[in-house]
């Protein structure tokens, strides 16, 4: 690299430098080679080989084991507004294009899939509600929420506030405090309340941004739970794990003679039998607070078939690398239980969203699961996450759901 630049430049290891060519956008703390002693926490640096190759320019980050998160790989390209507001309204017109009618409650920005590494946006009508995760982007926020809610606003989209959903444990891994709130916008006053209503595949939900899951609602699945519906008809279903209700209802709405909505969680019960009572379908679902892991062993020794659908939408069983194969037991026995309880030609829906089990651990557990119960799976549907939460393949993190129908024969 011969030019001048302004920003303090890292040296990084071959093995960092063939993963950055190869399209992934983070370099680790033991592939530096170069110390950052005296480079102020979330600043801008450049990344370049042993040979002084430019290899592109991100986040500094001292405290995380990912050490640098690169934003850009353009040596030309100036970090200001412009740059910002430019990215914003790339990952705003991918969405009106992959979502078309269902952008009124959608992910905005991805992280790295949409080039802002740490920061997470979704939309909730006329709200927006964020997760920053890494140092540099908590940095830019002053910047970056105030051009949101402009494109957004230019584009003829309402955006009434910012709820920031900053109460994760990761943020720690970076040095940042848990924190959550209205985000002080110039010019809009503070929402009165941080509930509100959206809609999805014809149901309503109240959405509570402040305590919801994640950041209110899990939007990931807007498109599974389409699919669920169109095979509910006349079914008699079991949803497991069902947090609010969004697959019970969504089988309802399509035709199920009898839903019945499970979770551990009595206020999640109890959100998910409101929800049920918005949309009418009150009548046709049934709401029982229970552990899966303890119910289907008991409905097994009963010896009852009482469901010819079955959903299982578990939280991710593991968040890291080391609790894999515990992981994989947990999976494989709830599958296998529900796979026994379904009669020959019932239906099996199933998912993983653990980004460390991935496609081929999952589909290998399931037939290991299926040999275990002594029956065949048909695939109906293998699916993915929406596309508002872009799949790049020269990431992996970015590819976290995986999504099966199955006939059980």
């Amino acid at each position: 690299m011969k030019t001048k630049r302004k920003y303090p430049t890292i040296t990084v290891t071959r093995k960092a430098q063939a993963a950055l060519e190869g399209g992934h956008p983070w370099v680790y703390d033991a592939e530096l080679l170069t110390p950052t002693e005296g480079i102020e926490n979330g600043s801008f640096v450049d990344v370049v080989s042993d040979k002084n190759r430019y290899l592109g320019t991100g986040f500094l980050s001292e405290k995380s084991k990912i050490r640098i998160r690169l934003l850009s790989r353009n040596a030309n390209d100036s970090y200001d507004e412009a740059f910002f507001e430019r990215r914003i309204r790339y990952a705003w017109d991918y969405r009106k294009t992959v979502m078309a009618e269902d952008i009124s409650a959608c992910r905005v920005i991805f992280g790295e899939a949409d080039g802002f590494p740490g920061l997470t946006v979704d939309r909730y009508g006329e709200f927006l509600v964020t997760q920053t995760l890494s140092y540099g982007m908590e940095l830019l926020k002053p910047i970056i929420f105030p051009l949101l809610v402009k494109v957004l606003s230019k584009d003829g989209q309402k955006i009434s506030g910012i709820f920031e959903r900053n109460d994760v444990a990761l943020r720690e891994l970076e040095g940042l405090a848990q924190n959550k709130g209205w985000f002080p916008l110039e010019g809009l006053p503070e929402p009165r309340s941080a509930v509100t209503v959206i809609r999805e595949n014809g149901i309503e939900y109240e959405v509570d941004l402040e305590n919801g899951q994640k950041t209110g609602f899990f939007l990931d699945q807007k498109y599974n739970r389409r699919a669920v519906a169109r095979l509910s008809k006349g079914k008699k279903v079991l949803d497991c794990f069902t947090h609010t209700g969004s697959f019970a209802l969504n089988a309802a709405l399509g035709g199920a003679e009898r839903v019945c909505a499970v979770d551990v969680s009595e206020a999640a019960i109890e959100m998910a039998r409101k929800n049920g009572v918005r949309n009418g379908l009150e009548g046709k679902m049934d709401f029982m607070v229970a552990d899966v892991l303890d119910l289907l062993p008991e409905l097994e020794r009963k010896g009852e078939r009482a469901y010819d659908f079955i959903i299982l939408d578990p939280p991710a069983f593991t968040k890291s690398r080391k609790n894999i194969e515990s992981a994989l037991r947990g999976y494989k026995e709830i599958n296998s239980r529900a796979m026994k309880l379904l009669p020959r030609g019932g239906y099996l829906a199933t998912c993983s969203c653990s980004h460390f089990v991935n496609d081929e651990l999952f589909t290998k557990m399931l037939k290991s699961a299926a040999r275990e119960a002594c029956v065949e799976l048909r695939q109906i549907e293998a699916r993915q996450q929406s596309p508002d939460h872009p799949i790049l393949w020269n990431v992996p993190e970015t590819d976290y759901l995986k999504f099966y129908i199955f006939q059980v024969i």
